[in-house]
């Protein structure tokens, strides 16, 4: 028997058509390329999509055709989220800090027909267009007046002329709610990038578990600020959360510099704001010396790479801003885990609940997990045992675009299939999930495993350490011993033995790392994270001091 309701597929349009009429005059704050501030509302917004969505008509694109971005965070990309996707055709974010070399092989492995850009990236336009033969419209982010001049890239247009010709009226195709919605690419770190493909279901059901209370928490009265780029799997979807929330949304633009983030969040009343740890050293970094505070922030979402604890404990005992400790993947759309506290937690010392806090947390209500040991046995839920975490979910890849032939998954006895993420990890008795390393990045000393980010977690607790990474060096005993490379605070001074007494009663003494190096930068994706690989590199020919 069949339950009979209404059949309604779910819709990027139908996020946008709800947040035109039951929030319509919410704003959308912007700063814009050009320095200064852009104001309009969701009314606007859906306005200027339903333009986006009849010059991509005029255009020729087909449903299913590719329109890439290279942009900021900023109303215009917002435009292009909902109107490109719910015209039917498939929205591809792409990493301006890739390599150009990099951007050319992805946009022609995407197939991309479009490519709209902020100004600020037409350097990377005037360096690919040539080698991109299936782009056929470039689109400048800009007014008519502000189009670059003398670019040599051919069928160059202004958005605002692009659009502006074209009428806000619209009607949204009703499409099969598996209709992929838009695309991001991995960051490659190892061989070319792969694409997660998203479906209109996928995102909705993304959108609405992210605005569960237990994750990002997020309502009408809330003022929202993504740091985390909207080229970085859709700004962890934030942007159509806000939609089917109502919330005001806050858009740096190029601006994430600590002092232009600070100041945007306290003239905007930004109430939650989200983004990778290193934009949040940047803007401690300018709160603490002055003696800053918040006169509205209430919460942050951190993830991209572990939260230090010691960045936690700045915010939630210095700064009063609670802190969410996030987890997630570009194949998982990308929320996984977020850390909150159960009613059971309550009675709990306060250095117990912060112990909890400082895992990634637990699952959002449409993923499931599993840590698996080499035989792909499933372990214990016991905070102790620790394995390859596996996941899956209805925003979770099932294959990565045009790898048709190549199945990423894992199968279990029930052929139920489980999306291998690469990381190593516990999980408590509650579900906390607390990541232990990558794979690759394991230190595995005399047959014991040691967690990287334990040691990069205490050196980063250290007031003279502004970043640190932990790598494992070969040992003609031991197999590996992890040594701790630092980059220091502007003005401070730490020394080697001062750093490695600093570990003593924190870990296991066979856990301490053998070597303090000290470098001037540790070499950082494009994403934010850190690259051992290229530090690896770096660190040729180093050797561990002899016992």
């Amino acid at each position: 028997m069949l339950g009979l309701m209404q059949h309604q597929p779910l819709l990027i349009s139908n996020m946008l058509e709800h947040a035109e009429r039951h929030h319509g005059d919410a704003e959308i704050v912007s700063r814009r390329v050009e320095g200064d501030i852009h104001r309009y509302t969701y009314r606007d917004l859906a306005a200027r999509s339903r333009q986006l969505a009849n010059a991509l008509d005029v255009a020729g694109l087909e449903q299913g055709d590719r329109v890439a971005t290279l942009a900021w965070n900023g109303y215009r990309h917002m435009e292009l989220y909902f109107g490109v996707s719910g015209s039917g055709r498939v929205l591809h974010t792409i990493n301006p800090r890739l390599h150009p070399e990099q951007i050319a092989w992805i946009v022609n492995h995407a197939e991309d027909k479009v490519l709209c850009f902020d100004t600020t990236f037409t350097p990377i336009i005037e360096a690919i267009h040539a080698k991109c033969p299936d782009v056929r419209q470039w689109v400048a982010l800009c007014d008519a007046d502000r189009l670059p001049k003398d670019t040599g890239i051919p069928n160059l247009v202004s958005y605002e002329a692009w659009i502006g010709a074209q009428p806000s009226t619209y009607v949204w195709p009703e499409l099969d709610e598996n209709t992929a919605s838009s695309m991001c690419y991995t960051s490659g770190t190892t061989g070319n990038p792969k694409a997660a493909l998203y479906s209109h279901r996928s995102t909705t059901l993304h959108a609405y578990g992210a605005a569960l209370p237990d994750v990002m928490n997020l309502s009408a009265s809330d003022a929202i600020l993504p740091v985390v780029p909207m080229f970085h799997v859709n700004a962890w979807g934030v942007p159509y959360t806000a939609a089917i929330t109502g919330a005001k949304v806050v858009f740096p633009g190029p601006a994430l510099d600590g002092k232009s983030v600070y100041e945007l969040i306290e003239a905007e009343g930004v109430t939650m704001a989200a983004g990778v740890p290193t934009v949040w050293q940047m803007l401690l970094g300018h709160v603490l010396p002055g003696g800053l505070r918040f006169s509205t922030l209430q919460r942050t979402v951190i993830g991209g790479s572990a939260c230090p604890p010691a960045m936690i404990h700045t915010f939630e005992k210095q700064l009063g801003v609670q802190v969410l400790h996030a987890w997630g993947m570009t194949e998982m759309s990308p929320l996984g885990t977020l850390g909150r506290l159960k009613n059971k937690h309550a009675s709990l010392s306060e250095e117990e609940r912060f112990k909890i806090l400082q895992k990634q947390g637990r699952t959002v209500y449409g993923v499931d997990m599993k840590i698996v040991d080499g035989n792909g046995d499933e372990l214990p839920w016991d905070g102790k045992s620790y394995g390859d975490l596996l996941v899956r979910g209805p925003w979770i890849i099932a294959k990565y675009y045009k790898q048709e032939g190549n199945d990423p998954l894992v199968y279990d006895a029930q052929g139920r299939g489980w999306f291998p993420t690469g990381d190593v990890a516990t999980i408590d008795a509650d579900g906390f999930m607390q990541i232990t390393d990558r794979s690759k990045d394991v230190i595995k000393s005399g047959g014991e495993w040691i967690s990287s980010i334990d040691i990069e977690n205490i050196a980063m607790a250290h007031p003279a350490v502004a970043m640190a990474a932990s790598i494992g060096m070969p040992h003609p005993k031991w197999d590996e011993r992890p040594i701790v490379v630092v980059t220091l605070r502007p003005g401070a001074e730490v020394s080697r033995e001062e750093l490695l007494k600093f570990y003593e009663g924190k870990l296991a003494k066979w856990q301490i790392p053998d070597d303090v190096v000290f470098v001037e930068g540790i070499p950082l994706g494009a994403t934010g994270k850190m690259l051992k690989t290229r530090l690896r590199e770096q660190l040729d020919g180093y050797k561990l001091p002899t016992a």
